[in-house]
């Protein structure tokens, strides 16, 4: 393509994003307002951290009701950008671990310790535990402070049966003394008749044994052949133990009786069995059970702890919980346990229709590469798709799936590698959208945006509401509060005539569709996203040209938009021969804002020239221009 030339000053690249950042950024209380621009809205008040009094939806919407319709009074235009104070711009953070500070690497060390050990005790799967009995004894106690009647009461009955408890122990330990006394005279009676009645029986047989086996010992020591072998140890031990116990009986009755009974169980007894060995002798041991494998848990279809694409996903939530590890843990364990209730993975496999898919949608990339989510409110427009959304509770629920489908989906897109791109940029479109009075559908907004916070964490690098109405002031209050520091410096707020500015800044033109003021369009033939887009300013009260000088034959295509347009556009070949003859490719008209978006033009040249591009600006408002061209070959 030949070198694009303009005889006015070089294209003012930059100034977009001065623009943009006018709009954008907080805007000072002091800050000159140019002679170019109307005077803008005061920027809101800062909201409270936690108001003491809670703030209606009602109140919140008539004040900013009057505000608007004072400022209206004050300032002419009344559609004018509508300046939203902004919170401190978010920088997304690296997903490298090497990267990160020592106390975030830290705090991802001992989160990933807690979840081995949960994993290791399968804590994710297992229902959560019933309510202690702590908590039910502090309920009662709320109960009895809340009515001083059944307080009371409730007291009294107490009193009573610790009363009754008592008077019963008393009698309980009364009854018990006097049995066990009568017990224990029974008792001794009973042993001492017993000790008798043995000590008759036993004393003639033991002596006898005795003499027997005194006498056997001599005999065998007058033999003169060899002594036989020693007698078994039993009977020494018999003979030693009737002597002692015989000598027993005559100084202690009780006694002897007790050590006589014992040896005669001692002698009456078999002989000792054979020594086993080891083997017999060991006792069976018991089998341990292994204990069970570490349960296996994944989130977007990534299992935790296997590899660096877990970390990533630890790291999200650590930082939605500002790098607290308890906090970020039990979050982890919350949103396992709401996929698992929500049936995650089964929604991923239902169809629930195409109503829904001009309400959410992805289209093309934002200038470092995260995809881009579009929300298009005016298609409840319809009123059919409205009552088919909103109209009662099952309804809702299923619009909540199709729409976490719809994220789920595009979150399995996503590169969690350290160095990868895993989240959005989200554009929320309030262009002809419904005022205050819909109130199902912002609630419907309101859930869903809760669930999105607490289970979805650091997704967005960018949330983008363009097109932004007076009444949303009230709405962004009633949230606010529920939003975190963190996710409010994400936010950019635009009003209808900056919109598609502030969205240049972060996506190029070429990746944004037609209806929000960038070039891309679904049918489109000659150009594609491979094909930058230029982008200038067009000053108040002014004409600029912008020349595509030519050098050789072929075909000459280009497309230009003005965003907004109410500016005169033509294009003519003006050729470099002497007494050559220009040519009018596109006779010079106002283009209104709503005739047409983007213009194509394309010219077959012969020879030598320039085609020359005019716009004539006589609005006081500058003026945003797209236009890019290529040459072809020519098909003759």
């Amino acid at each position: 393509m030949a070198e694009e030339q303009h005889q006015k000053p070089a294209p003012e690249v930059a100034a977009s994003s001065t623009v943009v950042e006018e709009v954008v950024e907080v805007i000072p209380p002091e800050k000159p307002i140019t002679e170019n621009e109307p005077a803008p809205a005061p920027a809101p008040e800062p909201e409270p951290e936690a108001p003491e009094k809670p703030v209606t939806f009602e109140e919140l919407v008539e004040g900013e009701k009057a505000t608007s319709i004072e400022e209206e009074e004050k300032t002419k235009p009344s559609e004018e950008v509508v300046k939203i104070a902004q919170s401190d711009s978010f920088k997304e953070e690296s997903y490298v671990v090497g990267e990160l500070p020592d106390l975030q690497k830290k705090a991802l060390d001992e989160l990933k310790q807690l979840i081995q050990d949960a994993l290791n005790k399968h804590e994710f799967t297992a229902p959560p535990p019933p309510p202690k009995e702590e908590e039910k004894k502090e309920e009662k106690k709320e109960e009895k402070e809340k009515s001083p009647v059944a307080a009371a009461a409730a007291a009294a009955e107490e009193s009573k049966t610790e009363e009754v408890k008592e008077e019963s122990k008393t009698e309980e330990v009364k009854e018990e003394a006097s049995k066990s006394e009568e017990e224990v005279v029974e008792a001794k009676k009973e042993e001492e008749e017993e000790e008798k009645e043995l000590v008759a029986l036993v004393t003639p047989k033991v002596e006898q044994e005795a003499s027997i086996t005194i006498e056997a010992k001599e005999e065998e020591e007058e033999k003169v052949t060899p002594p036989p072998p020693p007698p078994p140890p039993t009977v020494e031990v018999v003979a030693a133990v009737v002597e002692k116990e015989t000598s027993i009986v005559d100084e202690d009755g009780a006694k002897t009786v007790e050590a006589i009974k014992e040896t005669i169980v001692e002698v009456s007894a078999p002989p000792p069995p054979p020594p086993t060995t080891e083997t017999e002798t060991e006792e069976p041991k018991e089998e341990v059970t292994p204990p069970p494998a570490p349960e296996e848990v994944s989130i977007w279809g990534i299992p935790l702890l296997l590899d660096e694409r877990s970390d990533v996903i630890l790291l999200k939530f650590l930082r939605a919980r500002d790098y607290k590890v308890k906090d970020a843990f039990t979050m982890i364990k919350n949103t396992v346990r709401w996929r698992k209730e929500f049936e995650i993975d089964a929604l991923l496999e239902q169809d629930h229709g195409n109503d829904w898919d001009k309400v959410a949608f992805t289209h093309g990339y934002d200038k470092q590469g995260h995809p881009v989510c579009y929300n298009a409110f005016s298609e409840f427009q319809n009123k059919d798709l409205y009552q088919n959304t909103f109209s009662t509770d099952e309804k809702r629920q299923k619009f909540l799936k199709w729409r976490i489908q719809f994220l789920e989906k595009s979150i399995r897109k996503l590169d969690f590698s350290p160095t990868g791109i895993s989240s959005f940029v989200q554009v929320n479109d309030f262009k002809n959208s419904f005022g205050i009075g819909k109130r199902e559908l912002w609630q419907a907004s309101r859930l869903a945006v809760q669930l999105l916070q607490d289970n979805y964490p650091e997704f967005l690098a960018k949330q983008v509401f363009i097109n932004v109405p007076w009444w949303y002031l009230a709405y962004n209050r009633m949230i606010s509060p529920f939003l975190t520091q963190r996710t409010k410096s994400k936010f950019v707020f635009a009003g209808p005539s900056k919109s598609a500015e502030t969205l240049f800044k972060y996506i190029a033109p070429e990746q944004v569709p037609v209806q929000y003021g960038g070039l891309k369009r679904e049918d489109e033939q000659e150009f594609t996203i491979e094909d930058p887009v230029i982008e200038y300013t067009i000053k108040p009260s002014s004409k600029e040209t912008i020349e595509f000088p030519y050098t050789e034959t072929g075909l000459l295509v280009w497309e230009v938009r003005v965003v907004g347009w109410d500016v005169s556009y033509g294009a003519e070949f003006v050729p470099d021969e002497e007494g050559g003859y220009t040519v009018i490719v596109q006779k010079s008209r106002k283009i209104a804002p709503t005739d047409e978006t983007v213009i194509s033009n394309s010219f077959k040249v012969g020879g030598h020239g320039k085609v020359v591009l005019t716009f004539d600006n006589q609005t006081s408002k500058k003026k945003k221009l797209l236009y890019r061209s290529k040459t072809k070959p020519s098909s003759d």
